[in-house]
């Protein structure tokens, strides 16, 4: 047991020093894209399926109570938590459409779309994704190593895993990232 302990502490240590090392440029990029979004008056719409859709519901949090700093919320909403929706969505449609319709409801251009696919393939993300693009939203994608997900994105963020664990410690890890530097972009600049 301690092994295999050492061995997901080593291999998560591992996946995101080579992640973050790689990405540093464009995660303040993509910093600055939310931050001056964030000023225009512009919201930050998030969706995933399982783990992920906990991580839109994460990250949305930290957007609009605090991350850091006292401060104003920011606007940002996860599409992954009112049921009502969708269910209805699902029902009257499909499972693959529970975001697209959020976003064709919510989605305005200038707005932000983060699609979230450890896979980079799940047909509703990669459906909203492709409708938020239409409409004129910038696109940040959170995925692995593999699918379409990296190519639809203006900021593709890909772990190279094919190990779903660690793949979503390194999306959690840059989230947080991503709300602290945004955070400190809007309020101290």
């Amino acid at each position: 047991m301690k092994a295999i302990i050492q061995q997901s502490v080593d291999d998560s240590i591992r996946i995101k020093k080579e992640f973050f090392t790689r990405n540093r440029d464009q995660i303040e990029s993509c910093a600055e894209l939310l931050s001056s979004a964030f000023k225009s008056k512009k919201k930050l719409l998030l969706f995933g399926n399982g783990g992920s859709a906990a991580d839109c519901q994460h990250i949305a949090a930290e957007f609009i109570n605090r991350f850091q700093m006292e401060r104003r919320p920011l606007p940002a909403l996860a599409l992954t938590t009112d049921t009502s929706i969708i269910t209805s969505i699902g029902n009257d449609y499909s499972y693959d459409d529970i975001f697209l319709k959020q976003i064709q409801a919510l989605g305005n251009t200038g707005d932000i779309a983060l699609g979230i696919s450890t896979s980079g393939n799940s047909p509703n993300v990669i459906k909203a994704v492709m409708e938020a693009k239409d409409i004129g939203l910038s696109i940040i994608g959170f995925s692995g190593n593999k699918g379409q997900l990296k190519e639809l994105s203006d900021f593709p963020f890909c772990v190279d895993s094919d190990i779903t664990a660690r793949i979503q410690e390194v999306h959690i890890l840059l989230a947080h990232i991503l709300c602290d530097l945004t955070e400190r972009m809007v309020f101290n600049g």
